[in-house]
Parts: C-alpha cells; structure tokens; sequence
C-alpha cells in the first residue's frame, strides 16, 4: 500500500505487512467518505470521517507498537515518516491529559471563541445537561477528556470510534480459541476412529461408526474472513474491555497500556 500511495517505491519494513489490510481498509472508507454527497448534512459534518479515520489509523498503529507489542520500532517509524499517521496527534497523546485526544484541531484556542477548546474536551460529569451528549462541530467528537469516566468508551459513537488493534487482538485470540478446539475435535475423532477399527478387527464386523460421518455439525473450520470492524456487539464489548485495560488475561501486563517512559520514547 505505501509504495503506490508515495510514487517511488519505498522500502517497506518487515513486519508491515501486519498492520497493512487495516490500513489500506481505512484508506478505502476515506476515500469513499470523500465522494460521497453532502445532501442533507450540515457543512462540518461533512468533514467528520476525514478527522475521524485519521484518528483511528493513528490510534491503530500507536496501540499496535505501544500497547500490543504486535509491530517493530522500524515500522512504526516508517509510518510516522511517510506520513501514513498523524505525528502531531500521537505526540500529544503520549502527554499527560491527551491520552484520548480526537484531534490537534480541538485543543487550538484559535479555532473557537474566547480562546477556549472544544465542548468535548470538557468531562462529562462537569458538563451541564445540555451540554452532556453535546458534539465537536468540526470532529464529531462526543467527548475525549482523560480520567475514568470522563468520556465515552466511543469517542465518536460510531465504527470509526472503535480501537482497531484491539478488535485484531481478540480476533486473533478467537482464531486460536477456535483452532485448538478443532484440533482437539480431530484428536478425538482420531481416537474414536482407532478405537472402531480395533473392535472390527477383532470382531470380524463391518458397519459404519459414528465417526465415519461425514456431515458432522460440529464444523469449528475456517470462517470466511471479517472486516477490520467489528460487526458484532460481543467483539466491540470484547475489544473495549481490552483497549481499556479491563478484560486482559494476558499475564505479566503484556497488553497494559505504555508506561510514560516508553511513551516518550
């Protein structure tokens, strides 16, 4: 994907290969996002997918290097360098307060009056009542603002919302639930099979067993491959708990969010 998007041929890193269908997934949307009419929706709503994918492509390889471990140091360079994330956005994530930040725009007093930031940069539990479902106009965004609570789980309240690395973890660790589950059905059924064919060995008898069914319903095989979203509420559920740092039983912290020395780093 990079070397077509940049002209000359890059020399891409090993390991992009990782992260690549997201990326060019995103990179898609967005330019079908662009296309689209703008019949019925005001101005800046307009612009909403453009702030918001360029959010989550960033939040996707931050997490990735960061929080997963899943892609080396040379690759998340590499995407800083040829500008495939936004490095602005990352730097301010990696500061105190910003961990959640929907973009460098909100935060820059000369885009609203009074030199202040945007709505949603303000907790919601310190918000009035109107103001509690309350927009960026330029975003979309429902609310960013670091701490427990502050803000929702979505920050955008829609697929663009959703922490992609996390959705890649836990499908992954379906992928693998469900092949060790396989291979324990082939394991048995193997066992099932010697087992048959001993007792017709010495029972001289010939029939069909129940394992020689063919047209078994319990089919844990390959599913045909999903989107980089999540469709499902029980993987958004699933990859939320993880993104923050609620459902991991991975031991020794491997997902735990990036300490503030390897986030500087």
């Amino acid at each position: 994907m990079a070397s077509r998007r940049f002209g000359k041929a890059a020399k891409v890193p090993d390991g992009y290969d990782i992260i690549e269908p997201t990326l060019e997934a995103m990179e898609n949307e967005l330019r079908d996002k662009v296309k689209e009419s703008n019949a019925g929706k005001r101005n800046t709503e307009s612009i909403w997918p453009v702030h918001q994918i360029n959010w989550q492509k960033s939040r996707y390889v931050y997490d990735m290097y960061y929080t997963y471990h899943r892609i080396p140091r040379k690759v998340y360079d590499y995407c800083i360098k040829h500008k495939i994330v936004d490095a602005g956005l990352i730097a301010k994530w990696k500061k105190s307060g910003y961990e959640r930040l929907c973009s460098t725009y909100v935060i820059n007093p000369a885009n609203y009056k009074f030199g202040t930031t945007s709505i949603c940069r303000v907790p919601i539990q310190d918000r009035s009542e109107t103001q509690a479902k309350a927009q960026d106009p330029t975003t979309g965004c429902l609310g960013c603002a670091s701490g427990k609570e502050s803000a929702p789980k979505n920050i955008f309240g829609n697929k663009y919302g959703q922490n992609l690395a996390a959705v890649q973890i836990a499908r992954e660790k379906r992928m693998e639930a469900m092949r060790a589950r396989q291979e324990e059905q082939e394991r048995r059924r193997a066992e099932e099979e010697q087992k048959a064919a001993a007792q017709d060995a010495q029972g001289g008898g010939e029939g069909d067993s129940e394992t020689d069914d063919s047209d078994s319903d319990d089919d844990y095989g390959p599913t045909p491959v999903a989107g980089v979203w999540a469709n499902s509420q029980s993987l958004i559920d699933e990859s939320e708990a993880m993104a923050n740092g609620e459902g991991g039983d991975e031991k020794d912290g491997e997902y735990d969010r990036p300490s503030k020395k390897a986030r500087e780093s």
